[in-house]
């Protein structure tokens, strides 16, 4: 069976280098594609998801902006299963604050490049990278991004309109996400103390998870 991992905003497959899953699994990363102007987070991830083979039984991983676009990808090419990480599931879900930036269209007035240079430095906080490794880590993964798509998927995910929860979908959250936090979102697994980056920190407890929800699947 293949595993089609979706990586998070401004983050690659290195995020997923800690996960260890059945040996039956083919884990197939999807890398990003340019995005086009002023083009929605559901039509990106009908481009995106051409590189996916329905004919052969598969599974969808999303972390962070990832998970939304799985989300999309679900609602249309029927998964087995949909794992959501650290992610929103309904965009009611997201955070106040965001809801209402994209509802008065605030990050058009914010030149990409700031935005980058923010993510740099505050990026261990709000990710929760805490360790050398895990700072080096996230701060290459920053340097790679590409500003234009970091400004377009933000635009994407604030004002991003999403009420279907797809079937077999399972919701995986932290409790010190301090990304995308929501008391509202009703979570199928906690990570206790999981922060944004809690793929690559707790990913032996998330593999363990994974691995128990696709044994009826192999």
């Amino acid at each position: 069976m293949n595993a089609y991992f979706i990586s998070g905003l401004g983050a690659d497959k290195r995020i997923f280098s800690r996960i260890k899953l059945d040996e039956r699994i083919h884990i197939i990363h999807i890398e990003w594609i340019k995005s086009l102007k002023r083009e929605s987070l559901p039509d990106y991830a009908k481009r995106l998801s051409e590189i996916i083979d329905v004919s052969s039984p598969f599974i969808l991983v999303g972390v962070s902006f990832g998970g939304m676009i799985a989300v999309e990808m679900a609602k249309t090419l029927n998964p087995k299963l949909t794992l959501v990480i650290s992610s929103t599931v309904l965009s009611d879900e997201l955070p106040f604050i965001y809801r209402l930036a994209g509802k008065f269209g605030l990050i058009k007035l914010i030149p990409s490049w700031i935005l980058k240079s923010s993510n740099k430095i505050t990026g261990n906080y709000f990710f929760g990278a805490n360790t050398i490794e895990e700072k080096i880590l996230l701060s290459k993964i920053i340097a790679d991004t590409n500003p234009e798509f970091l400004k377009w998927a933000i635009g994407s995910i604030i004002t991003w309109q999403n009420a279907i929860k797809p079937n077999n979908l399972v919701q995986i959250h932290g409790t010190s996400d301090r990304i995308l936090y929501s008391s509202a979102a009703k979570v199928d697994y906690i990570i206790n103390q999981g922060t944004h980056f809690m793929v690559y920190q707790n990913a032996r407890e998330i593999s363990e998870i994974i691995n128990k929800l696709i044994q009826k699947f192999i």
